[in-house]
């Protein structure tokens, strides 16, 4: 695959909580990855991901993160096919850049970047 995702994140009003609940139901090991945020570790082949506590008025999602080069090239082609940019590329230090965009049928999806 050319762009494998290779992130996943799950938001709700409650992120401790929400955190709690994916850990008791798949035994996921989630760990504190900043103020609202928690990781779940890469295991068993999948691909790790994480848990984030939404902002008021913000609803509960599931999104997916796809790997790509250029943040900028990508949504520009994605506006291009009809998608909305949501979120502009936005560095995560350690890791690269994200951004989300919004497509056609109203589903979010995230790009990452990594550093080079």
């Amino acid at each position: 695959m050319a762009h494998p995702v290779v992130h996943f994140e799950i938001g709700g009003q409650d992120g401790e909580a929400l955190a709690a609940f994916y850990g008791r139901l798949f035994g996921w090991q989630t760990r504190p990855a900043g103020p609202d945020y928690w990781l779940v570790p890469l295991e068993d082949g999948g691909i790790g991901g994480g848990v984030m506590q939404t902002r008021p008025g913000m609803p509960a999602y599931v999104t997916v993160y796809v790997q790509v080069e250029d943040l900028d090239a990508t949504l520009a082609r994605a506006a291009e096919l009809g998608a909305r940019r949501l979120v502009e590329p936005t560095p995560i230090e350690g890791v690269g850049s994200f951004a989300l965009f919004q497509d056609p049928e109203g589903n979010v999806v995230g790009l990452l970047a990594g550093d080079r």
